[in-house]
Order: structure tokens, then C-alpha cells, then sequence
């Protein structure tokens, strides 16, 4: 197998990781405050939402070390121990208490900050500024069929159900567990990159393995990765993209776990309400897959690099969001166990719901393809670093997200998406044509990115 193969058989086992852990864990995320929803009447008083804030304030905070963990253990078995982490999670489902519920949170909050700058440097290092269009393209794809298996179960293990018994609760919760272990021992095949490096790829090579011949070199490591991070923190470009990147978390919160639950709390819907959670998820998930094949496969064939699929993504989630507005009612997201018999400006249809959400998962796929693009471009050299920040922006927004959205009303969380999109949308342009600048300054082909 030559050394482009076997980098191409990474970024395959990458996504395909990826895919198994977060089929679990999405899915898990989209049902969870409609499973928490039915478990309020026992002893157990947690809030999905408040969860996913934890989850994500955690996560932004550790994005400051994971660099620092990512140096010093490697990113693969990094990948590893993370993906136990997701396991434990979605297993305290199974049986659930409050305290283990928060407590889980929290240990997955830092569990994902190791993940996904892992996942970053593991990308970056085995592409180039030929092939990581491609690459981010093809990972964002495999990664986002999980919105499609774990949903599709959903939908028809939940279909003509208006309450989740114990005995549903358990038996989804268990097969996501196991399907979240199986994405953590696929990444023992990820072939390190001593046997996919060139001679001018020694570095990178160390900086993937995290090798060290001593404690003292990986303590330098870990600390001249956290240096990198605030660094990189600062520079223009970071803080332009930061805008997008804000925007990305919290789109993220609305479409993985806001939206699903405004479906699932519209009694209009009568007995599908449920089982549309699934099928939205689903047709999330076809979104996203549609958006990451077209946007990473056919990448080569754009003359005007990253900005027309960007402006695409924001115009597909103005539409949605305007759909939406008129959709659904404004008290969906915080509606009590009963569910809402509101009606906004239209009676709530099924089948706009469903379309709103594949738009929501091509727009969704729009930003995150051409972020990781362009980080991975600009920052091939501190591709850890720069995916952590990346991450840190994300998640803290997410986290923010979250926690708003257990008080407020759709259309306030419609148009605060609105807002930071037009503006994320512009910084992204400008950051773009700064790289086209820098590659015709190479000589380089701007298709290329």
C-alpha cells in the first residue's frame, strides 16, 4: 500500500470511528430530554439541557490542555480512552441517577476536548493542502452517518408511542453503549505514521505519535502545545473565524438537541410526535452525509474555493429557520411533559418539520467541511493547537446555547442564530480570500483548497 493509500485507509478508519461513536451519542443527545422528560416523575430530577450545558462549558475549558494530553499520550490512544468516556455516558442512561448523570457530564466534557483535537492532528497529518479538502470532506460524511442509523432505529422502535416505558429506555440504551464501544476499538486500526511518513514528514510523524525518548521531552511537548494555543489564540485569523465558529455551536445545540425537542412537543403531531424525533434525526443526517460528499469529493472541481459553499450553508439555514418560525410553536422548546397545543402561523406540518431538518444538516455540513478545510490549511504545522481553539470556540457557544435554551422561546433562539450567522458568515469570507492570496502568492492553483 503506498503512503497516500494508507493515509487515505486513516482518514476512512477515522471517520468510521467516529461514525460508531457518535451514531451513540447524537442519538443519545436528541432523545435525551424526551427520555428525561418521562423520568421526571421519579426519583430522578435531571435536565437534558442543563446536561449539555455541562457538557459543553467542560469542553470548551479543557480545550486549553488537550493539546497538552494530545502531545504527551499520542492522539490515538487519546482517541481511545475518550471513546470509553462516551460509553460511560450513554450508559448511565441505562439505569439513571441524577448524580451520575451530572458527574458523567462532566467527565465527557473533557473527554471530547481530547477527542476531537486528536482527531484534528490525526487529519491534518496524514493530508496536505491537496488532499485535506478532500479528506475533511470525506471524515464529515462517514461521521455524520450517525445521525442516520441511531435515528432510523428511533423512529421505528418509537413509532405510535406518547410515553417511553423503562423497558424502551433500557433496550436502546444498551445497543447504543455497545455501538459506542465498537467506534472506540476501531481506532486501534488507525496505522501510525511511522509507516506512512516520507523523509520530509518527520515531525509530523512525531507530532502524531506523540512519541518521546524521555518524561522530560513530553513534558516540553505538552508545554509548548499549551504556548501554541494561546499564541494562535490571538493571531487575526483565529479571531475571525472565531465568529463562525461560534455560530457552528450554536446551530450545533439547535439541531442536535433543541429542534428535536420542539418536534417531540407538539401534540398536534398526535401519536408520530415521538417517532418524528427519529426521523428528523435522520433526515439530519442525510443533510449532513449530502453536504460532506459533495463539498469533500467534488472539491477539486471548485474554481472559487470555500466561500460559495459557505454562502450556501447560510442561505439553506435563513430558509430553515424562516420554516421553522412559521412551523412551530413559540413554546415548543421548554413545553412541559404534556406537551403544547400552540399553533404559530400555520398548523404544524410533518412534512415541513422533516424538510427543515435536512436543511438544517446541509447547512450544518456547509460550515464544518469548509472550517476544518481551512484550518487544516492554515494551520498544518500546529494542527493540534489550532483545532483545539477551534473546539474551545465551539463548545463554549454550545454550552451558552444550552443553558438558554431552558428559558427561551423559539422565535429569541431563532433570531440570536440569525444574527451571529450573518456575521460569522462575513469573517469567514475575509479569512478566505486572505488564503487565496497566500496561495497565488505560492503560485499555487486555488481550486486546490
Amino acid at each position: 500500500m503506498s503512503p497516500e493509500s494508507k493515509k487515505l485507509f486513516n482518514i476512512i478508519i477515522l471517520g468510521l470511528s467516529f461514525m460508531f461513536i457518535f451514531t451513540a451519542f447524537q442519538t443519545c443527545g436528541n432523545i435525551a430530554q424526551t427520555v428525561i422528560t418521562n423520568l421526571n416523575n421519579t426519583d430522578f430530577h435531571g435536565s437534558g439541557y442543563t446536561s449539555m450545558s455541562i457538557i459543553y462549558g467542560v469542553f470548551s475549558a479543557s480545550n486549553l490542555i488537550s493539546p497538552s494530553v494530545v502531545a504527551v499520550v499520542g492522539p490515538q490512544l487519546s482517541m481511545v480512552v475518550s471513546g470509553v468516556f462516551y460509553s460511560l455516558y450513554i450508559a448511565v442512561f441505562i439505569q439513571p441517577t441524577t448524580w451520575a448523570f451530572y458527574t458523567a457530564s462532566v467527565f465527557i466534557g473533557i473527554a471530547a476536548a481530547v477527542l476531537w483535537t486528536a482527531q484534528g492532528n490525526c487529519l491534518t497529518v496524514n493530508s496536505d493542502e491537496n488532499t485535506i479538502g478532500r479528506n475533511s470532506g470525506v471524515f464529515w460524511a462517514l461521521l455524520q452517518s450517525s445521525l442516520f442509523f441511531g435515528n432510523l432505529y428511533i423512529y421505528f422502535a418509537w413509532q405510535g408511542k406518547t410515553h417511553i416505558s423503562e423497558s424502551d429506555r433500557r433496550t436502546v440504551f444498551i445497543a447504543l453503549t455497545v455501538i459506542s464501544l465498537v467506534g472506540t476499538v476501531l481506532f486501534f486500526l488507525i496505522r501510525k505514521q511511522e509507516d506512512t511518513k516520507t523523509p520530509g514528514e518527520e515531525d509530523s510523524a512525531n507530532e502524531i505519535l506523540g512519541d518521546s525518548s524521555s518524561a522530560q521531552n513530553r513534558l516540553t511537548r505538552a508545554v509548548a502545545a499549551f504556548k501554541k494555543s494561546i499564541k494562535l489564540s490571538f493571531t487575526k485569523e483565529i479571531l475571525l473565524l472565531s465568529v463562525t465558529t461560534a455560530y457552528t455551536g450554536l446551530e450545533l445545540t439547535f439541531f442536535s438537541g433543541v429542534y428535536g425537542t420542539c418536534i417531540g412537543a407538539v401534540n398536534r403531531f398526535g401519536s408520530e410526535e415521538k417517532s418524528l424525533i427519529g426521523l428528523s434525526g435522520i433526515f439530519i443526517g442525510v443533510g449532513e452525509i449530502l453536504g460532506g460528499g459533495i463539498f469533500g469529493l467534488l472539491s477539486k472541481s471548485s474554481r472559487f474555493g470555500r466561500n460559495p459553499i459557505v454562502m450556501l450553508g447560510i442561505i439553506v439555514h435563513f430558509i430553515a429557520f424562516y420554516l421553522i418560525f412559521f412551523n412551530m410553536p413559540n413554546d415548543a422548546p421548554i413545553a412541559p411533559m404534556e406537551g403544547t397545543d400552540d399553533v404559530a402561523y400555520m398548523l404544524p406540518s410533518k412534512e415541513v418539520a422533516i424538510f427543515c431538518s435536512f436543511l438544517l444538516g446541509l447547512g450544518d455540513s456547509c460550515f464544518n467541511t469548509q472550517l476544518l478545510s481551512i484550518l487544516g490549511f492554515l494551520y498544518s504545522e500546529d494542527s493540534a493547537p489550532a483545532f483545539a481553539i477551534f473546539k474551545f470556540v465551539q463548545s463554549i457557544c454550545a454550552a451558552v446555547a444550552y443553558f438558554y435554551s431552558n428559558y427561551f422561546l423559539l422565535q429569541w433562539q431563532l433570531l440570536i442564530m440569525v444574527v451571529v450567522g450573518f456575521f460569522g458568515t462575513i469573517t469567514f469570507f475575509i479569512v478566505e480570500w486572505e488564503a487565496a492570496a497566500t496561495l497565488a502568492a505560492r503560485g499555487s492553483d486555488y481550486s486546490s483548497i
